[in-house]
């Protein structure tokens, strides 16, 4: 090992940091530990909603643990902590506490968490997006056909889109068939938007010319489209979006260390994408923190 750097991340806490430096005011559900004092603030001071995270007693948070070759492969191990107590949170408190919910994405937690949350939103009718990405390998076939039926969109990359039909058994048309929008991010190549009955949509990604970190861009991607979503942008502009800020991500160390600002992720659209995409992205362009 060349060096060791510690950095805050998280899949939902990233996804919730590229919101808030967007102008979203995203609400942060899940598990931590004593040890989130600090990183309560700094997200607070990015524009995250943080009051429903539930701190434990006993866990500290959960910590990810990755090598990163010159190539950008990665290997990791994980410590879930805190994580393990998200199941005890309820969504209809959160919701209540907030004046409602317009989407809630299930990202990759303690797999009973997932379960719990995503039934929660089927009975109180508050749309829901799937995400299980690291998960999956952790998840059965069931509670992966429970988190998969019915969600608004589904988010995998390539390697996980093929996990997906494993565990589920269904084909990708059958997947298709019980969900409103398939999200695959294909890494250099961009990102396919697939629905039932119509030819996917790909979106090129935002050319990078100095990777120096891929661990979060996924999250970076996932903000973006769904900031382009919450502004009532088309899929393809929400996905230009996404894909203008998972490579602002990858040019640094650390799944939030990224600085952005609305300047800065004009040029990146209207260098990939031309000046149209730029007059496309304004509703979130003009919220940006």
């Amino acid at each position: 090992m060349d060096g060791m750097d510690v950095r805050r991340g998280g899949v939902a806490a990233n996804i919730a940091y590229g919101l808030g430096v967007l102008g979203q005011g995203p609400v942060l559900v899940g598990g931590a530990g004593a040890d989130f004092g600090d990183y309560r603030l700094r997200l607070k001071e990015h524009g995250v909603d943080t009051e429903a995270v539930l701190v434990s007693a006993t866990r500290q948070t959960a910590r990810f643990l990755c090598l990163t070759d010159q190539d950008m492969n990665q290997i990791a191990a994980f410590y879930p902590g805190a994580m393990s107590e998200a199941a005890d949170i309820r969504l209809r408190a959160v919701a209540e506490s907030v004046g409602g919910l317009d989407l809630v994405l299930v990202s990759p937690n303690d797999p009973g968490a997932m379960v719990t949350h995503t039934e929660e939103c089927r009975e109180l009718g508050i749309p829901f997006a799937a995400d299980p990405s690291q998960q999956l390998a952790s998840l059965s076939g069931q509670q992966t056909r429970g988190l998969v039926e019915g969600a608004a969109w589904l988010f995998t990359n390539e390697y996980e889109a093929a996990l997906v039909r494993e565990r589920t058994g269904w084909s990708e048309q059958q997947v298709l068939e019980r969900v409103g929008a398939w999200v695959i991010t294909l890494g250099a190549q961009g990102v396919r938007v697939a629905r039932r009955g119509a030819e996917p949509e790909v979106v090129p990604a935002v050319p990078c010319a100095a990777p120096v970190d891929p661990t979060g861009v996924g999250d970076a991607f996932r903000a973006g489209f769904l900031a382009g979503l919450a502004q009532q942008l088309s899929t393809g502009a929400a996905a230009r979006l996404g894909c203008a800020l998972a490579t602002t991500a990858l040019g640094f160390t650390g799944p939030q260390e990224y600085a952005i600002t609305s300047e800065r992720l004009s040029q990146a659209l209207a260098s990939a994408y031309g000046g149209a995409a730029v007059v496309e992205a304004a509703p979130v362009l003009e919220r940006m923190r």
